[in-house]
Order: C-alpha cells, then sequence, then structure tokens
C-alpha cells in the first residue's frame, strides 16, 4: 500500500512540474512515463546548475541529439569586461539514469578545467533528472533532444 502511494505521489509531482508529461499504465502494472522539457526550462535549469555568479546570460541552442550552450562570465579584475562561454551538452542513460557529458567546455577559446565541467555534469543530470526520475523505482529508458524539446522516457515500477 505504501509503494502504490509513493508511486501516485511521484506521477502526481510529474504533473505539477515545469515539464509535460505523458503517463501510460503497462500490462505489468509498472507506468511508463514520458517527459518533455522545453528550451526556457532547460536554459533555466542549465543556468542553476552552473550557479556561477559571474557567468550570466546563458543560452541554449537545442539541435537534434545535442544541446549547444553560450554565455558570458565577468572578469574578476574588470566588472566591465566579459569573456565568451561555450559548450556541447549530450545527454544519454547508463543503468537506467540519466547523464550529461560537455564538450568543447571553452572560455575565449581556453578550455575549463575538468574538475568544474566533472561537477556541471552531474549536476545538470541531477536537476534533469529530477523533472522524471522522482521515486527510486524509476528506471529512465531513453532521452532524445530535438530542436524543440528534450523527452526523456521513464518506467515505474509499482
Amino acid at each position: 500500500m505504501k509503494k502504490r502511494i509513493l508511486i501516485l505521489l511521484t506521477l502526481f509531482a510529474l504533473l505539477l512540474s515545469a515539464c509535460n508529461a505523458n503517463i501510460q499504465r503497462n500490462d505489468d502494472g509498472s507506468f511508463t512515463v514520458e517527459t518533455t522539457i522545453g528550451q526556457v526550462e532547460l536554459q533555466e535549469l542549465i543556468s542553476a546548475s552552473i550557479a556561477d555568479p559571474l557567468i550570466q546570460d546563458i543560452t541554449v541552442s537545442m539541435q537534434n541529439g545535442y544541446i549547444l550552450v553560450s554565455g558570458t562570465r565577468q572578469r574578476l579584475n574588470n566588472s566591465n569586461e566579459t569573456d565568451t562561454l561555450s559548450f556541447r551538452l549530450d545527454l544519454g542513460v547508463s543503468n537506467g539514469k540519466l547523464t550529461a557529458s560537455i564538450s568543447n567546455a571553452q572560455i575565449d577559446g581556453y578550455a575549463i578545467d575538468e574538475a568544474r565541467v566533472n561537477n556541471w555534469n552531474q549536476t545538470i543530470a541531477n536537476r534533469l533528472s529530477n523533472f522524471g526520475g522522482r521515486s527510486e523505482n524509476a528506471k529512465l529508458q531513453s532521452v532524445s533532444i530535438t530542436t524543440s524539446d528534450v523527452t526523456m522516457v521513464w518506467n515505474v515500477i509499482r
């Protein structure tokens, strides 16, 4: 009974989140939940994941299969001058969990520290997973990126 209530609460939370969710009950009693997040919400999520007050004006350009991210970074020694931040973001699935992989991360052509990029990868994956996998019983089946949104398909077991 507790599991059923937990699953119902998880599904209800999905409906109230900033993304769209389609829920279908499967023959085996599990649920297939398809969540979709648009460009504006994704842009806000990535901005919050970077969480650097010097990095501003984050924009995302959604391509088929990946996301291009750009922004500006104020210089520490002169806040009137900015540098250009850019990277490519790929999303995937590993063992039922969402993965984020940033590549070609640069500020004005210089590579961004690998530890920082790894932190961004983990934070983006965690925050984006919260849109669909709010239960330990939720396993990500697939993720796809189009020019308009990111779609994740989850299987939620009772």
